[in-house]
């Protein structure tokens, strides 16, 4: 007589096997984000990251609000002011292959190279502007040309991050590291407007060229692996494969796990839709529709980055959230918030409703960095943040509206 000589065994393996085969998915997507404060600056390499990463940001504040000034008054032209915005983000088409070198040659030795090229580039418009030659032709060559690198940054200092921290410091980590952007929104926006307004673009753009050179020296002394993998027989064979095929296996590791495509396309959808209104066409925002000046402009940059600073310290700190849930919920707020900010009509009203979308941006983007560093692996992570600073291309796109 055949049958099970331990009944209940058969039931119970399959549980537990469906158990293990769903503990993964369980702890990417649902994994609680424990209290970290301030414990990454305890990893020596993120002291050094964290500010680098700091001053960049707040350069890119800078110039892009003192360019996008310049253009709009030089010009009066708002086409013009979207094809300024639409430059910046001309490099979300070759993001991949940033990724695809970061996992060659070592995402530190990469990010510098990257850091150095803005330097050079911004010492360029400083002389301009210096020796009374700067006009908004150079502007705009200048912007295509940085603007084939900067929109990579963030990929790669977030693919730097993940390889230099411990599991379990890493949402305490990005949602850290994601507070050098909002400072740079507040203190990169409103010293950038003041700079501009009582000294000129000359001067503005020396505090700019020393940001961007000290910014490179801090990424330099991150004590890194050169190759963000061992170097043994198998990965000097892949060095040697085509670049192209680097590139493909990443898009198709991306889209073939349900996760990170998930956390992909909300991405390029907030890019598409939601960005707009808080970033390349608030110059016309608060010149049009609110009639103010670059202090208003910075006032209204400012606002929305002070809310999404309260984000990612609300993040760092707490305990008992489900990423992936909040990823949804915050997006959710993040649209409901500009559907009220678009019937605004005084500039306090405006500031409050820019606030609540910078929090609420704040949660779901380091929701989303998070799913994607814990779901990708190590020699994946470049390409995979390739991938996700691609969907930015959606932004450029959308800039292009209100011109046509």
């Amino acid at each position: 007589m055949t049958g099970n000589p331990f009944p209940g065994t058969t039931r119970s393996n399959k549980k537990q096997n469906r158990v293990e085969r769903d503990e993964p998915r369980h702890r990417i997507l649902s994994e609680v984000a424990r209290p970290a404060a301030l414990a990454p600056f305890r990893i020596r390499n993120y002291r050094f990251q964290w500010p680098a990463d700091l001053l960049t940001s707040w350069a890119f504040e800078m110039e892009t609000l003192i360019l996008g000034w310049y253009v709009l008054v030089e010009t009066g032209s708002v086409l013009l002011l979207t094809l300024f915005a639409s430059l910046s983000y001309g490099g979300t088409l070759i993001a991949p292959m940033f990724g695809v070198v970061g996992d060659r040659i070592g995402h530190r030795d990469l990010l510098a190279m990257m850091r150095a090229t803005y330097a050079v580039l911004a010492a360029t418009l400083m002389t301009l502007a210096l020796t009374g030659y700067l006009t908004p032709l150079y502007v705009l060559i200048i912007v295509a040309l940085m603007g084939l690198v900067r929109p990579s940054d963030l990929g790669v200092r977030g693919a730097l991050v993940a390889n230099i921290m411990p599991h379990n410091y890493l949402i305490g980590a990005i949602s850290i590291s994601r507070t050098t952007m909002d400072t740079a929104r507040i203190a990169g926006a409103l010293s950038g407007a003041g700079l501009f307004a009582s000294l000129g673009m000359g001067p503005a753009y020396i505090a700019i060229v020393c940001l961007y050179v000290t910014s490179t020296l801090l990424t330099l002394c991150v004590v890194a692996p050169s190759k963000p993998h061992p170097i043994d027989e198998m990965a000097d064979g892949a060095l040697r494969r085509s670049p192209l095929r680097d590139l493909k296996e990443g898009v198709a590791y991306v889209w073939t796990s349900p996760r990170m495509r998930a956390a992909i396309w909300i991405a390029f959808l907030a890019n598409l839709t939601a960005y707009p209104l808080s970033n390349g066409l608030l110059p016309y925002i608060a010149r049009d529709i609110y009639g103010t000046n670059q202090t208003g402009l910075g006032y209204l940059s400012a606002s929305f980055a002070v809310g999404s600073l309260c984000g990612s310290i609300a993040l760092s700190v707490i305990g008992g959230v489900r990423v992936a849930r909040l990823m949804i919920a915050a997006t959710v707020v993040w649209y409901a918030t500009l559907m009220v900010f678009a019937q605004m009509q005084t500039v306090p009203a405006a500031i409050a409703c820019l606030m609540l979308a910078g929090f609420s941006q704040s949660l779901c983007m380091i929701s989303i960095a998070v799913i994607l560093m814990r779901t990708a692996s190590e020699h994946f992570r470049g390409r995979v943040m390739g991938v996700r600073m691609m969907v930015i291309y959606s932004l450029p796109l959308v800039f292009w509206r209100p011109a046509a």
